[in-house]
């Protein structure tokens, strides 16, 4: 079996409709904040199951429910979100974590290292200097994740 994940970042606000279709038919959706608001939130709980953490612009009351740190496991795979990698306060291999999503820097990119996948989304939201608008897809099958960034 194949969970397919979207992942978001930085959308300060703007949920655009090429996400909103892109979304549909994913198992699961992370938000890796920056999210701009409790509505977009309530949209995207819409099309699936969301997980989503506080960034640095994520204030007022509604954020204060948002955790700055959250884990989630699919297909055995466990997956830490965080907006700021620089604020990962542990070893992701130390506490067993695959995969660490992130975003903060709008530049999407995902590395491997020392067996740990790095994503980072890059920005879903306003277009920001010379940085594309992107979402990513996580994969998770039995023999280990997949991820897959779309230019949007």
């Amino acid at each position: 079996m194949i969970t397919k994940i979207g992942i978001l970042s930085d959308t300060h606000g703007l949920l655009r409709g090429e996400v909103r279709h892109r979304l549909q038919g994913c198992d699961m959706i992370l938000h890796a904040g920056d999210i701009g608001g409790p509505s977009l939130l309530e949209e995207l709980r819409s099309m699936a199951e969301v997980v989503a953490v506080r960034g640095n612009v994520d204030t007022g009351p509604w954020a204060r429910e948002l955790p700055e740190m959250a884990y989630v496991e699919a297909e055995k795979t466990r997956i830490c979100v965080i907006h700021n990698l620089a604020e990962l306060s542990l070893d992701p291999a130390a506490a067993g974590v695959h995969v660490v999503v992130y975003g903060h820097s709008h530049q999407p990119g995902a590395v491997w290292k020392e067996g740990i996948l790095y994503l980072n989304p890059g920005s879903a939201g306003p277009r920001r200097f010379h940085l594309p608008v992107s979402m990513a897809f996580l994969h998770v099958r039995p023999t280990g994740p997949r991820a897959e960034l779309i230019e949007l």
